[in-house]
């Protein structure tokens, strides 16, 4: 047992069996006592590297006193010893305690079998979270040579009771001389380091990072540890220093990483009252408030909590990639032949990675800190830089300065690298985790880690940027024709792809600073691109992307595109077709990199439709834009056509249509005017609903259809949106007409909860259509919104419900935005507003953004005028609010400002 163990928690057990406590009882309290001291320094500040050693020192000693009390200390071939990270001396709250019971071989078994039994079910009472196995030498040895992760663990074997001499033969018998010589296993953790960034998708940046497994988390850490140790036989991670390997500003960074996350793993304990290594949206705002992170006029004390884990994992990573490299070239390629390949007088390539040609290059030539990265996007066979060079490159920040960033030299460089053929997405990114890209760019320097504290933004800000510039990248790929036809077209006929890069490295760099980041954005790339010595054309192109770059998806996604108006009106916005290509192509790389399940073909569908009508506009000339009464008549012209060729009575559609206003035949096509008045001229019974279903058809028409023609009542909307609800549709879309005979004509955009359209012409189709069909058919009753499970992300992130009301410009409706969390029944709810005030819906978008819910209605009151009275305005907006934010839970109060 370790000497510095404090003696206090054996003689207080000893106290308390003295006075003829029971043994368990007396455990557990002075584990609680533990537990409850060493929480409430941790709460006051104290090093967190103190209270973790001393966790795993205390429970030496209660271990000590349980072998002492089962008879099992006088043995001398029998030895229990902490193993992997109670191994190591490291315990927090909730940490797997892991115990070997050591013996020499399996005679001894037999012989203590009841006395083990006996300590092993007391420590199991205890309520402790106990990870153990009782093996002999020989048996640890078969079982180390098999499995990588059990000779890790025995690695950091410490014996806790009985005779040591057992580990030091434990350690003989599984050291690199026996099984797993270094260059194995370092191969083997190195391998194992891949796969787990792999499954973090390689990126220190998730919503809820695990910040045990994620890339620069503390498995990358321990890894370090253990390849020192096994290699060199090292017992800390220091004597890297005295060889070389770490440089004492990088141990020391290494260090205070490791006490960071050290912190937030104790904080997670803590708050979890379990082992727990994932940053859960559940946890994140009660450890910001327990380290005295605040809001204030830059974001959420909860977003600069994140913004320091997510710098830290990044410093972490970058360390964790330079010793894995310097390991790699020590151990694995010690004996290789080095054939460096020149590329010039400042750089050279050693297997595959770029190295600087001697130590004074950035100090004489500082732009090289930029020319580094072009050279790299400019040789395909270049794969990494060599870890002398990382080191080197992060000495040399201070060198990045005023003086380079206005060097015309390191300016143009910069702009070859955006225009290079190979992996600019990726330099970009080793650029930033190096430290170059935020100080050569400072406004990057700023979003670095900067995180949104939502589900919509998947991403920190940084992260975000470049994985936009990726997806631009992977336009131009011959995959991409499937999956983007547009976006592989239109990248493809642009001059300079280098200045939409530029627009998708600048289209969010002002977030996190407070106002308008677009704007404030615009304002910055104006000056890089003066720095970058663009024309004043090409300024203007990435400055006017910058600015309008969310202006595509928020018109295809909020406003009627149905309206030859709305796309004159964001014609006249592009101005051309290579201005349209630009931001298409920025507003689909944008959409795709903000969050996984973001782009759908609904929203794909959309922005096809806008971009392909203003084409169509732009074509048209702007001075010359197709006015609504030109449109109205050639939709009915061509649906007539195909009405006529399928034999329909001529007379019967136009005594149908004479009924239906101007909006139904602006905004529908001719195809479903034609399917619509087929099946309404077909039925027999004028009571009885027409409800149709149309299948999913091409990628630009990905969602299922369901049209209704009904008598027109005040309740509809309503009561369709709760059936879909009941039948587990997500409306996306809406448009909804009434005639002069007092029908509705709505069809409604729907698709399954996975994401899917219903299967066409099955039983789930069927299902859909007698449903509506007999609520509108049979009751006036309102069904029950329904309930459904909410998943446990969308729980925290209760916000109140906003809503805002305005009049469209024509004059003809109120325009509703609603924005409030997700929640089952939303749309349900919000009809039976509707209802109660006699609301009329003509058109209706629904955007769902991660677990915030953007709905656009265009209403009407009762009379079919805009809602001018203010009165009506202000009690129409509280019932809504008031209807999506009751039974919500009530938002927790922010942290007090310090």
């Amino acid at each position: 047992m370790s000497e510095q163990a404090p003696p206090q928690d054996g003689e207080q057990i000893a106290a308390r069996l003295a006075d003829g406590t029971a043994l368990l009882a007396a455990v557990r309290d002075q584990l609680a006592l533990i537990g409850a001291d060493l929480d409430r320094r941790f709460l006051a500040g104290e090093d967190i590297h103190t209270l973790v050693t001393e966790r795993a020192l205390r429970l030496d000693v209660v271990l000590d006193c349980l072998w002492t009390h089962y008879g099992l200390a006088a043995e001398p071939c029998i030895a229990l010893l902490a193993v992997g990270g109670y191994g190591r001396g490291e315990l927090h709250p909730h940490s797997d305690i892991d115990l070997l019971v050591l013996l020499t071989d399996e005679s001894v078994r037999g012989l203590h079998a009841d006395a083990l039994e006996a300590f092993i079910t007391c420590l199991w009472d205890t309520r402790l979270t106990i990870g153990h196995s009782v093996r002999t030498l020989a048996e640890c040895r078969e079982a180390a040579a098999a499995d990588i992760t059990i000779v890790t663990a025995l690695m950091e074997a410490r014996t806790l009771c009985g005779d040591d001499a057992l580990r030091e033969r434990l350690a003989m018998l599984t050291g690199p001389g026996q099984i797993w010589p270094s260059a194995d296993f370092f191969r083997a953790k190195w391998d194992e380091q891949k796969a787990r960034h792999h499954k973090f998708n390689d990126t220190e940046y998730n919503l809820e990072p695990n910040i045990k497994g994620c890339p620069g988390g503390l498995r990358d850490v321990q890894t370090v540890g253990w390849v020192a140790k096994r290699h060199f036989h090292a017992t800390s991670t220091l004597e890297l220093v005295a060889r070389g390997f770490l440089s004492e500003a990088e141990y020391r960074t290494l260090m205070r990483g490791q006490d960071f996350l050290w912190r937030i793993r104790y904080g997670l304990h803590m708050l979890a009252k379990r082992a727990e290594d994932r940053l859960l949206f559940d946890y994140q705002l009660g450890l910001a408030r327990m380290f005295g992170y605040a809001d204030d006029e830059r974001g959420l004390g909860v977003e600069h909590f994140m913004k320091d884990c997510f710098r830290w994992v990044l410093r972490l990573g970058v360390l964790n990639e330079m010793l894995t490299q310097l390991f790699d070239e020590a151990i694995l390629r010690a004996c290789e032949p080095v054939d460096p390949y020149e590329l010039n007088q400042r750089f050279r390539v050693c297997n595959g990675c770029l190295e600087v040609a001697h130590d004074n290059v950035f100090r004489k030539s500082r732009w090289a800190l930029i020319e580094m990265f072009t050279l790299m996007a400019q040789h395909e066979f270049i794969v990494g830089v060599r870890a002398t060079t990382i080191r080197l490159v992060n000495k040399s920040g201070h060198l990045i300065d005023d003086e380079l960033r206005r060097d015309a030299h390191a300016n143009r460089l910069f702009l070859q690298l955006l225009a290079s053929p190979w992996h600019v997405a990726t330099q970009l990114d080793r650029m930033k985790r190096y430290g170059v890209l935020g100080r050569f760019i400072p406004e990057f320097g700023g979003i670095i880690g900067q995180t949104q504290h939502d589900l919509f933004h998947v991403y920190s800000v940084d992260s975000h940027t470049i994985r936009v510039v990726r997806n631009m990248r992977i336009f131009l790929q011959p995959q991409a024709r499937e999956e983007f036809p547009i976006a592989a077209h239109a990248i493809k006929r642009l001059p300079r792809p280098e200045l939409l890069y530029l627009a998708g490295l600048f289209h969010d760099i002002a977030k996190g600073r407070g106002g308008d980041h677009s704007e404030l954005g615009a304002i910055d790339a104006a000056a890089f691109c003066n720095r970058l010595e663009l024309s004043p054309r090409e300024t203007g192109l990435v400055v006017w992307l910058v600015r309008n770059h969310l202006q595509m998806s928020t018109t295809a996604q909020r406003k009627d595109i149905s309206d030859p108006e709305v796309i004159e009106t964001f014609a006249r916005l592009v101005s051309d077709q290579a201005h349209l290509d630009h931001l298409y192509t920025l507003t689909v790389a944008d959409i795709t990199a903000t969050n996984p399940t973001l782009w759908n073909s609904w929203r794909a569908s959309l922005l096809h439709s806008l971009y392909v009508q203003t084409k169509r506009a732009l074509r048209r000339g702007l001075e010359n834009p197709m006015d609504r009464g030109e449109r109205i008549a050639e939709t009915r012209a061509a649906a007539l056509n195909l009405l006529h060729n399928r034999g329909a009575d001529s007379q019967r559609v136009e005594a149908l249509w004479a009924h239906m206003g101007q909006d139904y035949f602006l905004r529908e096509d001719a195809a479903d005017i034609a399917w619509h008045t087929e099946a309404i001229l077909a039925r027999t019974d004028s009571d009885t609903p027409v409800v149709l279903t149309k299948a999913a058809g091409s990628r630009f028409d990905p969602v299922t259809q369901i049209f209704i023609y009904t008598r027109d009542r005040d309740h509809l909307f309503a009561v369709i949106t709760a059936t879909m609800e009941q039948l587990g549709l997500n409306v996306h879309g809406a448009r909804l007409y009434s005639s002069a005979d007092h029908h509705t004509l709505d069809t409604f955009f729907v698709l399954e909860q996975d994401g899917r359209p219903v299967p066409p012409g099955g039983s789930r189709a069927a299902q859909i259509r007698r449903a509506l069909t007999d609520q509108l058919t049979g009751t006036e009753h309102y069904l029950d919104v329904v309930q459904r499970h909410t998943p446990r992300a969308l729980k925290y992130f209760t916000v109140p419900t906003e809503t805002r009301l305005t009049t469209d410009p024509s004059g003809s409706h109120s325009i509703l935005e609603v924005m409030t969390p997700d929640r089952a029944g939303l749309l349900a709810r919000i009809g039976r507003v509707f209802f109660v005030f006699g609301i009329k819906v003509r058109n209706a978008r629904i955007t769902t953004l991660g677990a915030r819910v953007e709905d656009v209605f265009f209403i009407t009151d009762a009379t079919h005028h805009p809602i001018e009275d203010p009165v009506l305005a202000s009690d129409l907006q509280q019932a809504i609010r008031a209807a999506l934010d009751r039974n919500e839970a009530a938002p927790m109060p922010p942290p007090a400002r310090p």
